[in-house]
Parts: structure tokens; sequence; C-alpha cells
């Protein structure tokens, strides 16, 4: 029990750390002219809306990875690299969509990342069963930031 604590403390860390490091790269994003200014989805939320989300999705998949490495060897290497691959994707749109205004990129980032949490999400479905839930905050959250990413590269 105490190294499922431990686990899940790594995990929380982590990810609130990608959340830390995505704020810092986004460099004012959504409070600069430039995003004030586009062609945003009409369902775009609002501001307070992400901050929720992505607290409640990343303390909710640090539940869920904690669970899914017990599935697998102490130091599975293909579930750290999905792990990581997921964590680079979710921090670098930040820099690529907000600070260097590449909103293509941006979307071939998100996109990527939809794909991976997806790919978590399904590959594991059968080990997980009901813990499924826990990751699934993430995947619905993920077509709707990359729904909104694609309709600023259409309509701007």
């Amino acid at each position: 029990m105490k190294k499922s604590y431990i686990r899940f403390i790594i995990f929380l860390i982590t990810n609130f750390l990608a959340l830390y490091v995505g704020v810092l790269l986004m460099n004012d994003g959504p409070r600069t002219d430039w995003y004030q200014n586009l062609n945003k989805a009409p369902w775009t939320p609002a501001n307070w809306v992400f901050g929720a989300a992505w607290t409640t999705i990343m303390l909710l998949f640090a539940f869920y990875m904690t669970k899914l490495s017990y599935e697998y060897s102490q130091l599975n290497k293909k579930l750290i690299v999905v792990y990581s691959l997921q964590w680079f994707l979710n921090v670098i749109w930040n820099l690529l969509f907000f600070n260097k205004h590449y909103t293509v990129l941006g979307l071939i980032s998100i996109t990527l990342l939809w794909l991976l949490i997806g790919y978590i999400t399904f590959k594991h479905i059968k080990q997980l069963k009901y813990y499924t839930i826990l990751i699934l905050p993430y995947l619905v959250w993920m077509t709707i930031a990359t729904s909104l990413n694609a309709y600023v590269v259409f309509n701007n």
C-alpha cells in the first residue's frame, strides 16, 4: 500500500509539473492581443474552465497511471516512453500554440496527444476495466481542445 502512495505522488507531481511548465511556456498566451483577436470556436469555454479541467484531469490521470503501473513490471520501458511522450506533447503544445503562434504545428501536436491518450485508454480498457473512467475526462478534454485548435487553424 505504501508503494501505491509513492507511485501516486510521483505521477501527481509529474503531471502538475507538466501543467506548470506548460504555463511557463505559454508566456501569458490567453491574455495576449494575438489570442484575444483570434476567431475562436463558439464552443470555447470560459478561461476559468481550462484551469479547473486540467487540475481535475491531472489528478485523475495520476490515479489512472498509478493503477496502470501495477499492470507492468516496475520499470516497464514502453509505459515510461508512452507516459513521457504524453508529457512532452502536453507541454510543447503551449509553446507552439500560445508562445510561437504556430497554430498548425500546435494542431499536429495536440492531435498526436489526443491519439496517444486514445491509445492508452483503449489499449488498457480490458485490464483496468472500471478504472478506465479515470482517463476518460482526459480523452474528452483532448477531443474538445483539438477541435478548438482546429477551428483556429481553419478560421484565421
